[in-house]
């Protein structure tokens, strides 16, 4: 699976630290990797494309005071490393000296690098991969004879490792998995068009959807959007769909971090102790949960991670800092370099038995939102307006299904607008959140 080991790229970061160390490097760090990878695609039960990949890299950057300089290589080779962090060392001379600029504090680096087994091999060949996608894509085609067409279903299987060090003595690193399963298939009924799609993602394919499942899953979903109507102009409560509701979280990360806080480009500049959600409302980052993709026990400084309230009772508690914007901010680092981990957004409120269908008949009349486009989030003032298509309720049942539609509100209201957040929880990247009802947003349509 590896042409290297750990002990093998441990050798390799100790080797560009020393030569940075004969540069005369006031510090340093390095970050050594390598994967590899399978990914097919099927399209009406033909194979569109196979890809087999496997890499390695470094990057190392070099500190002369306060000046910094990067530079990366795919060659191991001793020559080559040398070069490497001699182009470093060239660029941190002539470059300008920053304040902020430096490793991070010897006593914020991770101490203890505990197993959280994240990382789960996936030994299945080429033809494992094509039968896989092959099963969901005709679960999707035999689910009705209105799924007609499709944008395919694939499969991917990802595997890697990577030791990190810097000249502090930091040295730390490990194994990880990222595999997944898709399927887009496409509905078509009276010359009427729609798609939609499904995937399950975890570094443990064990834990991955039954591909047949999610096949038939896919075309429900997409068959559901069949014969879809505008709505008039309106203000009514919202939805949304438990995986959309992972992108609210993305927005507080955004808005929250580091780069835009000191930038002054975030709507939520002083934020820390406001009460930005319902006091129903907590948001727990937690990188020690054993088996989830964003588990990690450093960021990528080698900060050691911690858990930690971001939000508790509708409080923000916390940002989220590297080294660098900390010192810009005049605060610490949260280790959180390199983004969130194991982010998740809960409500005390919630019970067991709040399913999406419990959340449509909190909502009772209301636009239940499945789907989102555009980019339309300005993070300076926090307004939010993006596209949508979704499914129009009415009595707390679901009645038709709605398209070429804006949602539009700030976030501020939004966070504070939040009802009820579902216990149909489902994880999407590094974020976790059931279904989200907001108190109200305007609908713009015909």
């Amino acid at each position: 699976m590896f042409e290297y080991d750990q002990a093998r790229l441990r050798e390799i970061a100790d080797s560009v630290l020393a030569f940075a160390r004969e540069f005369g490097a006031s510090g340093a760090a390095v970050d050594v990797s390598e994967n590899s990878g399978l990914s097919v695609n099927v399209r009406k039960g033909r194979i569109e494309t196979i890809e087999q990949n496997r890499d390695k890299g470094l990057g190392v950057t070099i500190y002369s005071g306060q000046r910094l300089g990067h530079a990366s290589s795919t060659d191991f080779s001793p020559g080559a490393l040398r070069e490497t962090v001699s182009a470093a060392w060239q660029i941190a001379r002539f470059t300008a000296e920053d304040p902020c600029a430096g490793l991070p504090d010897r006593d914020e680096l991770a101490t203890e690098q505990p197993d959280l087994k994240v990382f789960h091999e996936w030994p299945i060949t080429v033809d494992d991969a094509v039968a896989i996608a092959k099963r969901a894509e005709r679960a999707a085609f035999d689910t009705s004879p209105s799924i007609s067409n499709s944008e395919g279903a694939s499969v991917s299987v990802s595997h890697g490792h990577f030791v990190a060090a810097n000249s502090l003595g930091f040295v730390g690193g490990y194994r990880y998995s990222r595999h997944s399963i898709a399927c887009a298939p496409i509905a078509r009924r009276r010359g009427e068009m729609q798609r939609d799609d499904w995937y399950s993602s975890h570094c443990n394919p064990a834990r991955l959807a039954d591909p047949q499942a999610l096949g038939r899953y896919a075309a429900e979903r997409a068959l559901a959007r069949l014969r879809a109507k505008r709505l008039g102009t309106r203000r009514v409560p919202v939805l949304i769909e438990a995986p959309l509701a992972c992108g609210l979280l993305g927005h507080l990360v955004q808005a929250t971090s580091g780069g835009a806080l000191y930038r002054r480009a975030s709507f939520l500049l002083d934020s820390l102790g406001q009460e930005l959600f319902p006091r129903h409302v907590d948001i727990v980052e937690d990188p020690y949960l054993l088996g989830e993709s964003g588990s990690t026990p450093f960021d990528n400084e080698g900060v050691a991670t911690r858990r930690r309230h971001v939000v508790e009772a509708g409080v923000l508690k916390g940002y989220f800092l590297s080294t660098y914007s900390a010192r810009k901010l005049g605060m610490r680092t949260t280790g959180n370099a390199g983004g969130s981990h194991n982010l998740a957004l809960a409500s005390r409120a919630t019970r067991r038995g709040d399913s999406l269908e419990a959340m449509l008949r909190k909502m009772g009349t209301g636009l239940f939102v499945t789907d989102l486009m555009g980019q339309g989030v300005n993070y300076v003032t926090g307004d939010y307006s993006r596209g949508a298509s979704g499914f129009w309720v009415e009595g707390g049942k679901i009645r038709y299904p709605v398209e070429e539609i804006t949602i539009a509100a700030n976030l501020r209201d939004m966070f504070r607008g939040i009802v009820a957040i579902g216990a149909d929880e489902i994880t999407r990247g590094t974020k976790r959140s059931g279904s989200v009802l907001i108190d109200e947003m305007a609908v713009a349509g015909s």
